[in-house]
């Protein structure tokens, strides 16, 4: 068996949800925007340098949108919830 290198990174648990949504405020902004780019203009030349102008822009939107989201349902919603 191959032995591979794990990374691992001790962060503060209060960071824990700012990392988690930005991380998939990340990938949900890259796989929309390939997509919407896909539908609107369809795979051109330029294609790479456009996706990576409106991915950046869908971020900036993204990331801000997806914590405050997170924390009202986190808070709002699934408290009032009983889980067993």
């Amino acid at each position: 068996m191959t032995n591979f290198l794990t990374i691992r990174i001790r962060i503060r648990r209060k960071l824990y949800r700012l990392i988690f949504t930005g991380l998939m405020a990340m990938m949900m902004s890259l796989i929309i925007s390939s997509a919407l780019l896909l539908v609107k203009v369809g795979y051109v030349d330029g294609f790479f340098t456009e996706l990576m102008h409106s991915w950046g822009l869908a971020f900036v939107f993204a990331w801000p949108s997806a914590y405050i989201c997170a924390y009202l349902i986190q808070e709002h919603v699934l408290s009032r919830i009983e889980f067993y």
